[in-house]
């Protein structure tokens, strides 16, 4: 276990947040939970910033209930993505206070009276900004990812290339915004042109929003990675949380930037 980490535990004991039992099982489990068709990584925030995060698709309703139990008794709050609404029902049975997003397909286990951070000027701020409506279940992948990193997060939708004005009109949004999300099909030509107006990192997310030709997404992939925008970069077809995650990391070690 990492020297921070056992000093974290240690002053939760000394404040009396963390019993002895609670004390001995996490320094024990040297930051593992072994659950035996799963071995939780409980460590993970601690050496990367945030938690684990649940992939829904193969998992057992059963699976995900111990996971996600585990993670929330460590203290932390569980994000599952890609989660069936069969899956979610379940979890909603073992944790009422979940919330699933049925367009983003993501279930959010938040902690008993937790308070999330919002302030942008402590916590980052992120924009994500869709070309087209097709494209809001990526979206909302994103910023569920994104609010559950406690990163403060504005959507703007359906701006795409074909109508400019409708881009223009949302520049001043855009404007000291730590990173940009953007989310597009077709022939993923958006980011390449939000990147020419803003003075951050777009990550671009290509969908598999689009006609034959299209080839589910991979037109729009090729486009992105060969965007003539300097600040533009590229993630995987569909890949919102990805997308997100990244964004959130910069506008928070951007925020820290900012405490200092």
């Amino acid at each position: 276990m990492e020297p921070d980490r056992l000093r974290q535990l240690a002053q939760a004991l000394l404040s009396g947040e963390r019993t002895i039992d609670e004390f001995m099982r996490q320094v024990s489990s040297s930051g593992i939970a072994d659950l035996g068709e799963a071995q939780v990584d409980l460590d993970r925030r601690h050496r990367c910033g945030f938690p684990e995060v649940l992939y829904g698709p193969g998992k057992t309703v059963a699976a995900l209930e111990k996971i996600a139990g585990a993670l929330v008794a460590d203290g932390v709050d569980a994000l599952v993505t890609r989660i069936s609404p069969e899956q979610a029902t379940g979890l909603l049975s073992k944790f009422p206070t979940g919330r699933y997003n049925p367009l983003g397909r993501t279930f959010r286990i938040p902690l008993p009276g937790a308070v999330i951070e919002r302030d942008p000027e402590t916590s980052g701020r992120i924009v994500i900004v869709t070309a087209g409506t097709s494209d809001q279940p990526v979206a909302e992948e994103a910023r569920e990812t994104a609010e559950w990193m406690g990163v403060s997060v504005r959507l703007i939708q359906d701006v795409g290339v074909a109508g400019p004005n409708r881009l223009r009109a949302q520049l001043p949004n855009l404007a000291g915004a730590d990173a940009i999300v953007v989310v597009a099909g077709m022939e993923g030509a958006l980011p390449s042109v939000v990147g020419g107006h803003v003075d951050c990192p777009v990550i671009a997310v290509p969908t598999s929003v689009g006609y034959g030709a299209s080839f589910g997404g991979i037109a729009a992939l090729l486009g992105m990675l060969n965007s003539c925008a300097s600040n533009v970069t590229v993630v995987n077809i569909d890949a919102g949380f990805k997308g997100a995650y990244v964004a959130g990391m910069i506008a928070r070690n951007v925020a820290r930037g900012r405490r200092k």
